[in-house]
């Protein structure tokens, strides 16, 4: 038997303290809230977190000397990406009635609404209870969103289990506190899904010490979890939902018949970090063996335990699971596991290996239904100009009345789609501006991702939701002009490094540094299976092509074929290899796009007769580029001679 360590000697972290005097995550919040502020203390707000929203203020607002333009976003816990349609519409009205008139998907397969005034929040959070949603443990020191792959398939049986045990593990781990609905309700307890008896039994069931019989919280206790904890749910073989980054991941195991038999289990993933702190890092899960599907919840809670009495709760930054996996192995953490479990875990069941999927496009349920995975860049669902995808997805909710399952890439998927009802849906996001055939959208916009980050996230360095469109436009530029017209490859950003959109799995990373400056990660592997590394500290975002080039000169040169990745051919060659070319790399043409910019320069030669880039706006370009063609000379000719005229007159 297994029994809760003795506490350190050494000062428990502040928040510690914060979490034990909240009376179970009521105070100094639910005071505050009756205050007539227009923000709330730092106590409250750490209190705030748990119960689904995180006190922000806008940057681009700030005025030296005024108050900081104060607001909150909202969080919303789903498991498995799941929204009812009346859902759906309280968020969409919500983000106009009271936020930016925007929402977000997530990279947890929730929707963030942003802009909300404290004085506000109440009706805000009211409106979601109230439609079947909830925003309890999207933030803060519990268990988090519960991930699924958004594949609502009802003819493959393995991929309902993996949304029914989404559930079900959220319920298992869901805070037990009546604070929730005393705060925002009154008191009143909303109309929800019933649990499964199975799990309301596991949530009691004490084993060895994994549960405190006499508190209002029987598995997190006073203090909750030392840090946030994240679980996923998948199917052998589908990895849309990055389960390498995940605190728990549960693998369905079924038998010939489809039957449910267990799961494979992976523990310790985990993607946050801090610059310049080595003792923080990106980490992939470990496999930790497989549980039969009668004992799943005591395993999870057995898991639970021992993040919840042995991480640590002295110093943040060292908190995660990831941490006690890394400093104990896989052997030890197992071990203690087992002490609170009961008997000893299995050994894995074979596995496939495991393939990125984004069910973009329309797709056949099994059940003569559709569903209609549509891309959304950075999950940010709004009208801006043209592009009408807010009003869309509105629309065809109030007409259809359709459910629909967010993706751990910031997508929608939209099911229970009648074949009669596909034209009409075709129509209205065609009218909209929407693209939903996956061949038609940039391959490069479709594999990426990046964090909200300025102005509104606390945290962030530098850009990223507002400037990987640029970025991403000029790897295709730079892409094209080196003759890799066809070539794409996963590119994730975020602003800081606590890594929210999950740039460390990415084959091309960037994480904000400074303002306007990136560490790049190279490396990672298209299926998010693979690590990547960081290759350079601070890149500044004017020269991206600059950096780029070489890189991607060298990789064309030396791939091994041409369906080797560019995050593989990175992993492959390695940062010795890559670095070496770039040093002697000299770019064939200063001005455009001409046939010796593949070519090194000699080593001999580096530093002699080297041409220097000048760059041009686009319409200039291709004038200068169509004049060359015509004339049958190089544009860089063409550019010296206008070059020398210009100067020669300006001199006289």
């Amino acid at each position: 038997m297994v029994t809760s360590p003795t506490p350190s000697v050494r000062k428990l972290s502040k928040l510690e303290g914060i979490k034990e005097q909240s009376n179970f995550l009521r105070e100094p919040l639910a005071t505050e809230l009756q205050q007539d502020t227009t923000h709330f203390t730092e106590d409250a707000i750490q209190i705030l977190k748990f119960h689904g929203s995180y006190q922000q203020d806008n940057r681009d607002n700030r005025v030296k000397g005024q108050e900081k333009d104060y607001q909150l976003m909202l969080r919303t816990r789903n498991p498995g990406g799941f929204i009812p349609p009346e859902l759906y519409l309280t968020l969409d009205r919500l983000s106009e009635e009271y936020g930016n008139h925007t929402l977000r998907v997530t990279t947890r397969q929730g929707f963030q609404l942003h802009g909300v005034l404290k004085k506000n929040l109440k009706a805000t959070i009211a409106s979601i209870i109230n439609s079947m949603g909830s925003t309890l443990g999207a933030c803060g020191d519990l268990n988090r969103n519960v991930m699924a792959p958004p594949a609502p398939y009802k003819n493959k049986p393995e991929y309902q289990y993996a949304q029914e045990y989404a559930v079900k593990v959220a319920d298992l781990l869901t805070p037990q506190t009546g604070a929730y609905y005393e705060i925002w309700l009154d008191g009143e307890k909303a109309i929800s899904a019933e649990e499964a008896p199975e799990v309301k039994a596991a949530r009691q069931r004490n084993g060895n010490g994994t549960i405190f019989s006499d508190k209002e919280e029987p598995i997190y206790g006073t203090h909750y979890m030392p840090r946030k904890f994240k679980c996923s749910v998948t199917v052998p073989g589908d990895n849309s939902i990055d389960l390498y980054t995940q605190d728990v991941t549960l693998v369905v195991i079924t038998n010939n018949q489809g039957e449910l038999t267990g799961f494979n289990v992976f523990v310790g993933g985990g993607m946050g970090r801090t610059h310049n702190k080595e003792e923080t890092f990106a980490r992939l899960a470990d496999p930790l063996g497989y549980v039969e599907k009668d004992d799943v919840y005591d395993l999870l809670k057995a898991i639970v335990a021992t993040q919840r009495d042995y991480g640590d709760r002295i110093n943040r930054r060292h908190a995660r699971m990831k941490y006690l996996l890394q400093d104990w192995g896989v052997d030890k953490f197992r071990a203690t596991v087992e002490g609170y479990f009961g008997k000893e875990i299995a050994p894995s069941k074979p596995l496939p290996p495991f393939k990125y999927q984004d069910y973009l496009g329309w797709n056949e349920q099994g059940d003569g239904k559709l569903f209609l995975g549509i891309s959304i860049e950075n999950g940010r669902v709004k009208d801006e100009g043209n592009f009408q995808l807010k009003t869309a997805l509105r629309d065809i909710t109030k007409q259809f009345a359709l459910p629909m399952l967010l993706s751990a890439n910031h997508n929608i998927v939209l099911y229970e789609i009648e074949p009669s009802q596909k034209q009409e849906i075709e129509q209205i996001l065609e009218q909209r501006g929407i693209q939903i055939t996956p061949e038609g959208i940039e391959p490069l916009v479709r594999y990426s991702m990046a964090c909200p980050a300025l102005p509104t996230c606390g945290l962030a360095i530098a850009e990223s939701e507002r400037a990987l469109p640029g970025m991403v436009e000029r790897i295709r530029v730079l892409l094209n002009k080196l003759g890799l017209e066809q070539e794409h490859f996963v590119i994730r950003m975020t602003g800081c490094p606590n890594g929210c959109a999950r740039p460390y799995m990415a084959e091309l990373g960037f994480v904000g540094s400074l303002p306007g400056k990136y560490q790049v990660w190279l490396g990672g592997s298209p299926d998010q299976t693979r690590l990547a590394q960081p290759y350079v500290e601070r890149m500044p975002a004017e020269e991206l092509e600059t950096f780029l080039e070489p890189i991607l000169v060298y990789f064309k040169q030396e791939r091994q074929t041409a369906e080797e990745s560019f995050g593989d051919f990175c992993d492959r060659v390695g940062f010795d290899a890559i670095r070496k070319y770039t040093v002697t790399y000299q770019s064939g043409a200063s001005l455009g796009n001409e046939e010796e910019i593949d070519k090194p320069a000699k080593k001999k030669d580096v530093g002699k007769n080297r041409r220097h880039r000048v760059r041009l706006r686009d319409d200039l370009h291709a004038r200068l580029k169509a004049a060359a063609d015509e004339q049958g000379r190089t544009m860089t000719d063409i550019a010296s001679e206008a070059l020398e005229a210009y100067l020669a007159k300006v001199s006289s």
